[in-house]
């Protein structure tokens, strides 16, 4: 993108201030973004976006040790109980819609044991709600090998939920996802 992809101007915020409003108005208890160690405007913009900026000593290497630093940090603050879930989702999908998240939700409390995500046109998008339970096979996962790894080891059940949302596909990689995430904002 040229730019820290995260602090983009997006409607009357940021990227990731947008994400932040849509999980804090689903009443999602607390927000956590792992945030690299040397970047103090993106972890004052989610502190100021009222989440809770996570920035280890030293930048995590792939996408599953992020997740793992996220999930030591909410186990250290909250201590869950196996009967609790967490969600995960990349900071770059700023058009999120509480009717999407709400119906995650739902259809997660009446499963929990269920790994819950959405699916729009066939094809599985973000958010993911994981139960707290699988927060600990994270770490067990060979270093090469992403947290999606838990929806292909057939060791948990998967719970899809279907939803008229094709953003739940659309994240912002290129200058032209970040301008076809504005015009559907304004649409």
């Amino acid at each position: 993108m040229g730019q820290p992809k995260l602090l983009l101007p997006f409607g009357d915020t940021t990227v990731i201030g947008r994400l932040i409003s849509i999980l804090k108005s689903a009443n999602v208890t607390d927000i956590c973004v792992l945030v690299r160690p040397d970047d103090e405007p993106l972890a004052e913009e989610v502190q100021c976006s009222g989440a809770t900026a996570i920035q280890p000593t030293e930048p995590p290497a792939e996408m599953r040790v992020s997740v793992e630093h996220l999930l030591t940090a909410i186990r250290q603050k909250y201590s869950p109980t196996p009967h609790d879930g967490w969600l995960l989702i990349p900071g770059d999908h700023p058009l999120l819609t509480t009717h999407t998240l709400s119906a995650l939700v739902t259809a997660w409390q009446s499963r929990p044991t269920a790994i819950t995500l959405p699916t729009a046109d066939g094809r599985r998008g973000h958010p993911t709600i994981f139960p707290w339970a699988l927060a600990a096979r994270v770490a067990q996962l060979p270093i090469e090998v992403g947290v999606n790894h838990l929806l292909k080891d057939r060791m948990t059940e998967i719970q899809e939920v279907a939803v008229q949302d094709p953003t739940i596909h659309l994240d912002l990689d290129t200058p032209v996802d970040y301008q076809r995430a504005l015009d559907i904002l304004q649409d």
